[in-house]
């Protein structure tokens, strides 16, 4: 179980009250806070045209993204592209408890992100999610 703090409650509570769409699933990858709720939800939560998805980030001053939440260690690859996007990767390997992202130079470097933040941040998310340690090749 995640350890969620104030400002992710907060965030998760703002998503509840614009949509009426539960998740426990709220986290920050590149200064965009991205909410994982369930696929049948997930029209409902970013609303028609977008509106809710707008509305929240009026109220956050952030920019916010809704995807859908993974059914397992299977959709691993499917969630990492969500979060990701609209950077690409070749393929996504999970074996022994690691998950392999192989990526080619540029989409590696975009990954990684300046001082490695973007890489520490996508490695906390597969972590919490998935039980599992990330390697970008």
């Amino acid at each position: 179980m995640t350890v969620i703090d104030m400002q992710t409650m907060r965030y998760i509570n703002i998503l509840d009250r614009t949509s009426r769409v539960k998740t426990s699933k709220c986290f920050s990858y590149n200064n965009t806070i991205i909410f994982a709720v369930p696929r049948a939800f997930l029209g409902q939560a970013i609303g028609p045209d977008a509106l809710n998805v707008r509305r929240i980030q009026e109220e956050l001053g952030k920019k916010v993204r809704i995807i859908a939440e993974p059914n397992g260690i299977e959709d691993i690859q499917r969630f990492v592209e969500s979060i990701v996007a609209p950077v690409k990767f070749k393929a996504m390997v999970v074996e022994n408890g690691m998950a392999t992202l192989n990526a080619g130079s540029q989409s590696k470097a975009a990954l990684i992100g300046r001082n490695r933040r973007r890489f520490e941040e996508l490695q906390r998310i597969i972590k919490n999610i998935f039980s599992v340690d990330l390697k970008i090749i």
